[in-house]
């Protein structure tokens, strides 16, 4: 059976969701969350995604996350394959770490409602799973796997850089200062006490909504039927042109034009600060550190493939790219580089922390 197709454009606000493969535990310890939220920090700057919330539970995660490109598909792709690889490396394990495909719901994020319902049900996740109490007195702010610790209530400076918690705390009509994200908790745990466990921050339904259409969790969407209409006609385009072309469908910008446009930029620069010309690359050896610490960035900061890799910088294969890699030390070359490549790469690099 074909997969359903992802739908694609700028700017568009998606709840995804993926569970351990046979539902098993994919966070075995704070490490494991660490390592994620790592992964997740270097996604975020590939692709430039802005993370509105997020919660890490035991054997599955929820992301809310706005993608100012067209590129989900790509960027989720390098967040689950690395995480696994690392996972993997960690644990000495092998095979798959996600079950099914992550579930992807598009949202109204610029409608409140839907925006603000979201927020919550991801945010009282741990209350559903018992996770917080709070007959025994515990507050949301006392599961720090969720973006309500981990930075909706932190100071800006604490925070982040992907994480649009001040954006989120404007569209709950609250300041981002002491005051307003204590206001933020506080809201939250008044819902945790008030409402059933089982459903507590799930909102109610309405009785002529097609729930395998609108849901948080079971529907493709999460907003108005006008929403709906748009994303119709949307995929009903989408549709179209994979038909013409499935090649051309995978090549299109739904697919990795912010990784590559950047990797572009970087190996210009890169090349022109290393004193080096595109034609000088054939000439040297793939162990050559300049290669090396230019590969390093564009593999781990970009969405662009191994192969590309290979190509752009003459290291014959993806093969030999991922060996070189593998040796690779950054600390102990980084002397050895001229030191505008230094100071470039060094910018890079900061850019995703």
């Amino acid at each position: 059976m074909p997969r359903s197709l992802r739908i694609e454009f700028p700017g568009a606000f998606y709840h995804v969701m993926a569970r351990g493969n046979r539902r098993e535990t994919i966070f075995h310890d704070d490490d494991d969350r660490r390592f994620f939220l790592a992964t997740l920090s270097e996604a975020c700057a590939m692709t430039g995604w802005r993370v509105h919330a997020w919660v890490l539970m035991g054997n599955h995660y929820h992301l809310f996350i706005q993608t100012p490109e067209a590129n989900l598909v790509a960027g989720m792709s390098w967040l689950q394959n690395t995480v696994t690889r690392r996972y993997n490396v960690r644990h000495m394990a092998w095979g798959r770490l996600f079950g099914d495909r992550y579930k992807a719901v598009l949202v109204e994020g610029a409608d409140f409602y839907h925006y603000r319902t979201l927020v919550d049900y991801i945010h009282l996740n741990p209350v559903r799973a018992r996770l917080v109490v709070p007959k025994k007195g515990q507050s949301v702010l006392d599961y720090p796997w969720s973006s309500v610790a981990g930075g909706w209530a932190l100071p800006p400076g604490k925070r982040p850089k992907w994480l649009a918690a001040e954006e989120g705390l404007m569209r709950f009509d609250l300041p981002d200062t002491v005051a307003g994200r204590r206001r933020m908790v506080e809201r939250l745990d008044r819902r945790a006490v008030e409402e059933e466990i089982k459903t507590c921050g799930m909102p109610v339904v309405q009785e002529d909504v097609d729930v395998r259409c609108s849901h948080l969790r079971r529907g493709w969407y999460w907003g108005s039927q006008e929403f709906a209409g748009k994303l119709r006609k949307l995929s009903e385009k989408l549709m179209k042109e994979r038909k013409r072309s499935s090649r051309a469908y995978r090549k299109t910008p739904q697919v990795a034009a912010h990784g590559e446009e950047q990797a572009k930029r970087w190996l210009a620069d890169g090349l022109k600060a290393a004193g080096l010309m595109a034609k000088d690359l054939s000439a040297l050896k793939g162990s050559d550190l300049r290669k090396l610490a230019l590969a390093e960035l564009l593999w781990k900061q970009t969405t662009v493939s191994q192969e590309w890799i290979a190509e752009k910088l003459s290291m014959r294969s993806a093969a030999n790219v991922s060996q070189q890699l593998r040796r690779f030390d950054r600390a102990r070359a980084n002397a050895k580089l001229p030191m505008e490549l230094q100071n470039l790469l060094k910018e890079a690099w900061d850019a995703q922390t």
